[in-house]
């Protein structure tokens, strides 16, 4: 299958070269110009790593299937893989928060970091994988990456928008070929500067006569698109292995919303022919999301972003909205919202185009005092401690007015967000996650394993830049290498 740029669709890739190469001289996505219709019956007997080597297959992608394999045998370091847990007679939650780094990012970055190692070791390259982050993609891509070879990461972060958790997953990481900086500024400076490098071809030269490559582990990477499709076909399985429903009955999904991969993974399954009646996007006071499905209108012109308790959905350019507009509105279209999005920081859907939206998609917000509310009552009803961001998804589904079942995708481990647990179980407010966690453990509630061990770690990542000499420092961080 031959992938498109979502802004004009005679620019093509093959699958591993948009996974390489991601970027686009016109700056669009490089996306599937459509996908098959399935039976997923079919998949009921599979294991995961067998249903992932199946959609490999019918999507047509051009992965050898050694590489594949190879890649997949990352989920044994897993402690589960995308589990469900049973909350009440229609919800569940199915936890993606299971790998290493625990945070569904994990899930599409842990078989990635394989596959574009060893396709760069295929090809004889090297590769500089840029990063951007709001806090769980850089842990996990870092953990990813870590050692393997013909790869070189540069992770960068907004020095004082993550938690401490995952401020140290990326601080500690020791590995030769992994860069981790704090940039002054927010997860959409910091997403905005990995594009900006993306398209710099005077940087793309330098790091050419250096003998690098350039790629990105962040999802607008269709790679690790291709891999958050495969948890939510899981999760629809699940459900009718364990009689929770019958083939073909549909169900609602609820998505904790940020740059939008995880959601844009439940639309593709959709189109697969999914059984998913809509899938509900739900948002923090960054609600631009919430607007445009509600109205229609993208509108950041009198935005400026919010700090939240749920911080990896701090943003408001979502920039995987690009492939959906792309897959239901097609390429010029496409081009004339992302380019008055670009120019005037608004762009506006036709109301047949809004229709078509809607079709697929409701929309939710909820604002930090609500998702406190939601992580103690959900610790009450259920004796289940979830994160800040998995409480926003519970405290919409409070407000779905069907009777149909649904999966909340949780993404990650509470422990990654120790005060504002804390804050929510006790209402007592902490100076750092550090002591939350402390004062947790004194009720019996303790972290994982790893990150009690990640506490004690030296620092090893500690320069903060400006957004305007990160590319200087990359290139002198790579002529020692």
């Amino acid at each position: 299958m031959l992938l498109v740029d979502s802004r004009n669709p005679q620019q093509t890739k093959s699958f591993t070269q948009a996974l390489l190469e991601p970027s686009s001289p016109t700056g669009g996505l490089f996306s599937f110009q459509n996908v098959p219709n399935l039976d997923f019956q079919a998949y009921l007997h599979l294991d995961y790593t067998q249903l992932a080597q199946a959609l490999f297959g019918v999507l047509s992608l051009d992965v050898a299937p050694a590489i594949l394999q190879e890649a997949l045998k990352r989920y044994e370091g897993f402690s589960d893989i995308a589990p469900l847990k049973h909350l009440s007679p229609t919800l569940y939650v199915q936890e993606l928060l299971h790998g290493p780094t625990l945070a569904f990012k994990d899930m599409a970055l842990q078989p990635f970091g394989i596959l574009l190692s060893q396709l760069a070791q295929q090809r004889q390259e090297k590769y500089l994988i840029l990063v951007a982050t709001s806090g769980d993609t850089g842990p996990a891509s870092l953990a990813s990456f870590a050692s393997l070879p013909n790869t070189y990461v540069i992770c960068f972060y907004p020095a004082s928008g993550t938690s401490l958790i995952q401020a140290l997953q990326m601080q500690t990481m020791d590995a030769p070929n992994l860069k981790v900086f704090g940039i002054k500024g927010n997860f959409d400076d910091a997403q905005s500067t990995l594009k900006v490098l993306l398209k710099d071809t005077g940087f793309k030269a330098i790091l050419q006569k250096q003998g690098f490559l350039l790629s990105v582990a962040n999802s607008i990477n269709i790679g690790r698109i291709v891999f958050q499709i495969i948890y939510h076909v899981w999760g629809y399985l699940e459900l009718v292995r364990h009689h929770a429903l019958h083939y073909g009955q549909p169900l609602n999904i609820l998505v904790p919303s940020g740059n939008f991969g995880n959601a844009l993974g439940a639309f593709y399954a959709k189109q697969m022919g999914l059984p998913i009646a809509k899938i509900g996007i739900v948002s923090n006071a960054n609600n631009v999301l919430e607007e445009w499905i509600k109205t229609g209108v993208y509108d950041i012109r009198q935005r400026s972003l919010l700090k939240t308790y749920a911080p990896a959905m701090d943003i408001l350019k979502s920039s995987n909205v690009e492939r959906l507009l792309y897959a239901l509105l097609g390429s010029q279209r496409t081009l004339e919202c992302m380019q008055a999005l670009e120019q005037e920081q608004i762009y506006t859907l036709q109301p047949q185009e809004l229709q078509i939206l809607q079709k697929h998609f409701e929309s939710f917000s909820c604002d930090d005092e609500s998702c406190l509310k939601s992580i103690l009552e959900t610790y009450q009803k259920y004796g289940y401690l979830v994160d800040p961001h998995t409480a926003t998804a519970l405290h919409a589904y409070q407000q779905l007015q069907t009777d149909l079942p649904c999966v909340v995708v949780s993404t990650a481990s509470w422990s990654k967000f120790a005060q504002t647990t804390l804050l929510g179980l006790q209402g007592v407010a902490s100076t750092d996650d550090r002591q939350a966690l402390e004062i947790l453990a004194t009720q019996g509630i303790t972290p994982p394993q790893r990150v009690k061990e990640l506490l004690n770690r030296p620092k090893i990542h500690t320069e903060v830049l400006e957004t305007a000499s990160v590319a200087s420092q990359i290139q002198v961080w790579l002529e020692k290498h």
